[in-house]
């Protein structure tokens, strides 16, 4: 029997000494900070301008350190357990079933006891006040409980030896800090979420590793700023992306120990000008060193001029290009911001107000036409190539007709402009991006420009002679100027008069097909905001396997693939089953060209451009790929960690993702198809394609070494063979020589 003054014990051994040791033998509770630094907004005062050699630098002030903000409590331990008096329920001499015990020190518990030892369910008071409620296990709580501070700090959740262990919740009264999520022997560590303010306007969600935010992880300041990537030791470490909401700027990118540095993009954003011919935004995209725009970058302006080059310290410095808004183009040395060879003149900073200080260079002509051009002198027309095939002495009316034609629809062009530029992006009233030729592309599609005896890869050849990545930006005037050339190369031959015919081009092209379907979207990718964000993950891989498909099956260099190759590339994969057969696949590449198949017969010698081979792939993707599980089955296979943690919301002031914003939006039928739709797609390249063609890849170079192992195999076998015949012809004359002496 346990009398008084007895510790409570048992035939088998206690874990009270393994608890000790874990909790470094103390009995009483104390206050442990966790040197988690925390960002402080109130540095969010830096300037927005353009080119501000501190606008990016004083950004990084988001991570002062403010270490109350993150303070969290150690669970105190069970005394060595002295009882010195019990009431309750006992079976012989042992404490057992209800009962309560006093301690020596003043400490008390009430609850279930085993066979003289704390077991099941109870409440342990200490003797300065603190209190755990729940689960005891052979006097240690473990398994679920609450921990009760004086000052009103709480921890609930699961415990293993008396520490939090698992999935819980903890509430520190003194500084309004909440976490919740997922602990390993006292610490944080896992996933969960930090609440940093009684508003819930600062917080941080993603991996914890001992106690510090480091994995990836989403954080919010209490400015509204969002920074979401990688962390480690608590500062942004590795690749992320930081808004700053109020300066209306964005950081996407590499970060070392909380800065800025390695490979960028940081963009300025700009408030909508009406009908504006220009996308109203700033951006930088290359190198950084230590918050600082440092190596080779290019700049974009808000203007529609363009530098790439070298920088120094937030400077243009070194070797650069710039192109100037109205196409003119300077390149050479830049030293701190100037040209070299015009050290008074800073392009880009305080806009360009002055002209261009050479007057006689060769593109003279181009701006004294710009300068009376009606479109304006930041409009200029880049259709060199069609005027050549004018007369010298009608060059001139050729442009200013054509110009005027343009004007007439201006407004339209910008319209379009604007919207095929939003494709794939976020929906935002007082944003415009500029227009990349892989939306260019589907412009050209929607207004079926393809189905004039030309395919998409011709026009692409048409518009340029250089090979682009599909992400490339085109400004509007390029944009104007493209359209100019396709309309003159499809209607050239259909116009009678020879007078003013990039104009009649022109004005045809609009009418017949511009304005009867432009901005009516067609195809897989930006049929759909969901489709063009999800798919965004993996165009970039898919333009690489395009651009090595084009040039292991082309013979001219500027050839592209064709339907054909596609055909057989997804047989070399063994893509192919009962659900995506050939005829799907014709059925797929039908839907935006006709050419290749209209039911009956078939073309596949016709070239298909990244556009059209990227979304035949996720037309591919929606036959072949799984389809997700019912919401039911969904519910039921929830893990126990999303059972836990589902009450973990972000708050309301920040802006959801897209594809949340979407499921928010549609009917619960709608949102299940785009969640099919993202499902199916994720699964057919992370699990199908993109593993398909990498085992490819590996097969072809391991076949090419054999084939030279072979050939050099058989190199030295002949070399073998060549060198005996010659000893043995050199025998035969020995031999021959031998018998002519006898």
């Amino acid at each position: 029997m346990a009398n008084k003054g007895q510790k409570i014990s048992s035939n088998r051994s206690t874990p009270e000494p393994t608890l000790s040791k874990v909790l470094g033998q103390s009995s009483t509770s104390s206050l442990v900070s966790e040197s988690v630094t925390e960002p402080d907004d109130g540095q969010d005062s830096s300037s927005s301008a353009v080119c501000s050699s501190s606008a990016v630098s004083r950004h990084t002030n988001e991570h002062r350190p403010n270490n109350e903000h993150d303070q969290c409590r150690k669970v105190p331990i069970l005394h060595h357990i002295i009882v010195e008096r019990y009431e309750g329920e006992k079976c012989g001499e042992m404490f057992h079933g209800k009962g309560v015990a006093y301690f020596q020190g003043g400490h008390i518990y009430k609850g279930s006891f085993s066979h003289g030892l704390m077991h099941g369910s109870g409440e342990y008071i200490w003797s300065d006040g603190i209190k755990y409620q729940g689960d005891f296990k052979l006097n240690v709580p473990m398994g679920h409980g609450t921990y009760t501070w004086l000052d009103g700090s709480t921890y609930e959740g699961e415990l293993h030896q008396g520490v939090r262990h698992g999935v819980g919740v903890f509430k520190c009264f003194k500084t309004s800090t909440v976490y919740r999520g997922q602990w390993y022997l006292g610490k944080r560590q896992g996933q969960g979420v930090m609440y940093y303010n009684q508003a819930s306007t600062s917080w941080y969600k993603g991996d914890w590793v001992n106690n510090s935010r480091e994995g990836w992880g989403k954080r919010c300041y209490p400015s509204g700023n969002v920074y979401e990537g990688q962390w480690r030791n608590n500062v942004r470490h590795g690749e992320g992306t930081m808004r700053w909401v109020q300066l209306d700027q964005q950081y996407s990118g590499q970060w070392l120990n909380g800065i800025q540095d390695g490979k960028g993009t940081h963009t300025w954003f700009c408030k909508r000008v009406p009908c504006s011919q220009y996308p109203r935004m700033n951006e930088y995209m290359g190198e950084f060193v230590q918050g600082m725009r440092h190596g080779q970058g290019q700049f974009l302006y808000a203007s529609g001029a363009v530098y790439s080059g070298e920088w120094k310290h937030d400077k243009k410095h070194g070797q650069g290009k710039y192109t100037f808004q109205n196409g003119r183009v300077y390149e050479g040395e830049f030293n701190k911001d100037c040209m070299a060879e015009f050290p008074a003149f800073t392009p880009g900073l305080s806009g360009i107000t002055t002209p261009f200080p050479d007057e006689n260079d060769s593109s003279k002509r181009s701006s004294q036409s710009s300068t009376n051009s009606p479109l304006g002198s930041d409009m200029v027309l880049n259709i060199n190539t069609l005027l050549d095939r004018v007369p010298e002495d009608h060059r001139d009316q050729e442009l200013k007709q054509v110009e005027f034609a343009v004007l007439r629809h201006i407004g339209l062009l910008r319209e379009i402009y604007s919207f095929y530029s939003s494709l794939g992006h976020e929906k935002s009233p007082d944003k415009i991006f500029p227009l990349t030729y892989l939306q260019f592309s589907r412009f050209l599609m929607d207004c079926k420009v393809h189905q004039h005896g030309i395919t998409q890869a011709q026009i692409d050849h048409l518009i340029t002679d250089q090979v682009y990545s599909p992400f490339t930006a085109i400004l509007p005037r390029e944009c104007i100027s493209y359209i100019i050339v396709v309309a003159y190369h499809i209607c050239h031959e259909d116009i009678e008069s020879s007078n003013n015919i990039l104009a009649a081009c022109f004005s045809k092209l609009m009418r017949q097909n511009i304005i009867p379907n432009a901005k009516n979207v067609k195809g897989s990718l930006f049929c759909h905001p969901v489709h063009a964000s999800v798919a965004c993950h993996y165009s970039d891989r898919c333009w690489e396997i395009y651009q090595a498909l084009c040039k292991a099956n082309s013979v001219q260099p500027d050839q592209t693939l064709t339907a054909r190759q596609f055909v057989w590339l997804l047989k070399d994969l063994s893509l192919y089953d009962s659900e995506l057969t050939v005829s799907k696949v014709l059925e797929i590449l039908y839907v935006d060209s006709s050419a290749i198949h209209d039911g009956i017969y078939s073309n596949l010698d016709l070239e298909m451009s990244f556009l059209e081979f990227f979304e035949a792939l996720l037309g591919c993707a929606e036959v072949k790929g799984q389809r997700i599980l019912t919401d039911v089955e969904s519910q039921t296979d929830t893990s126990h960690w999303d059972d836990t943690t589902q009450n973990i919301t972000e708050p309301s002031s920040l802006q959801l993702s897209l594809s949340e914003e979407m499921e928010q939006r549609q009917s619960p039928v709608l949102a299940f198809k785009e969640k099919d739709w993202m499902q199916k797609t994720q699964q057919f390249f992370t699990q199908i394609f993109f593993p398909a063609y990498e085992h490819s890849v590996k097969l072809e170079e391991e076949r090419l070494k054999l084939r030279e192992k072979n050939r050099s195999g058989l190199a030295d076998a002949d070399k073998a063979r060549h060198t005996e015949q010659l000893e043995a012809e050199e025998r035969q004359d020995e031999d021959g020589k031998r018998v002519s002496k006898q």
